[in-house]
């Protein structure tokens, strides 16, 4: 079908080249033989009058002119799939679909696990593809490229829909024979202490508590960096160092590692956990029914406001 002058069979074949940055996997993506995408390939670059693509071994690098084409393609395509072809009626048990999730270890280990285990039951054909948050989510939820984001609320995108799943707190954690955590936990032996922290490899947002502690132009002694808060517990024991992880995160360790839990000296402030989805998903029935899936299961978290 063409639609002024441009077959657009040939969005489908320019989509799956620039996801996959490969030929012979765009090809398999979408079902052509690599002549027949070869073919696609030299239909789109006369019809843009752009080369689209160049070579850097095997991989695909995209023009300026691809780049920009990008976003709008694949909205297209996702407006397409999700208003036009989908399905009316959904049916959890019957459904195949398979949802990227961008999250951390944290929303991993303390509530997304639930969520996993309760689509098994409902809906056993259901599959998830998890991925950790990164720079790039905002701009994989404009193209559609990622069906929900866990994250703080205050790091969610106003340009997508979003709710509030729980409320969490950060807590200082060390080992049980760290002598320093005997007594209260004051603000100053806090910043002089030793600390194991996170830097989230590969996305600009540090974590929540470096973002406070930041914002008050204040720094902590960091003895070692890690890049996720799962990693904090072991690094802890044994030693005198501390680390500040969520609550829920920490109740999950302590049952196997020997970890003391010490509220942080004021004032570090409590922060919502928040789901954001793309705009273009608002309507689509699956999208729904996980959002809905995600919502139930985020009122039967643990309160955060006590710890054992």
């Amino acid at each position: 079908m063409r639609f002024k002058g441009l077959d657009l069979n040939l969005l489908v074949a320019l989509d799956a080249l620039i996801t996959e940055r490969s030929l012979t996997s765009a090809a398999r993506k979408i079902n052509l033989s690599q002549p027949a995408m070869s073919a696609a390939v030299a239909r789109l670059r006369s019809y843009f009058g752009d080369e689209l693509f160049g070579m850097r071994g095997r991989e695909l690098v995209l023009s300026a002119r691809a780049e920009r084409l990008a976003g709008p393609v694949r909205e297209a395509l996702t407006h397409i799939e999700l208003s036009i072809i989908a399905r009316d009626v959904f049916d959890p048990a019957r459904s195949n679909r398979r949802f990227r999730i961008a999250l951390s270890d944290f929303i991993s280990v303390a509530f997304f696990r639930n969520v996993v285990e309760r689509v098994a039951r409902e809906a056993p054909a259901v599959s998830f593809d998890v991925m950790a948050p990164t720079d790039e989510h905002q701009e994989l939820l404009r193209r559609g490229e990622v069906d929900f984001v866990i994250l703080p609320d205050f790091f969610t995108s106003s340009a997508h829909p979003r709710a509030a799943l729980f409320v969490e707190r950060l807590v200082s954690v060390g080992c049980c024979t760290n002598s320093e955590l005997l007594h209260q936990l004051t603000f100053d032996r806090y910043m002089s202490m030793g600390h194991v922290a996170v830097k989230h490899e590969g996305a600009h947002k540090a974590s929540v508590a470096q973002s406070f502690l930041t914002g008050l132009g204040l720094n902590r002694r960091i003895d070692v960096l890690v890049q996720s808060f799962s990693m904090i517990p072991p690094l802890v024991v044994g030693t005198s160092r501390i680390g500040t992880m969520p609550l829920g995160l920490v109740r999950h360790f302590q049952r196997t590692m020997p970890l003391q839990i010490v509220d942080l000296p004021h004032p570090f402030p409590a922060f919502t956990e928040a789901i954001q989805w793309p705009v273009l998903h608002n309507s689509d029935p699956e999208s729904l029914w996980m959002r809905e899936i995600l919502l139930q299961e985020a009122t039967r978290m643990a309160p955060a406001q006590d710890h054992p």
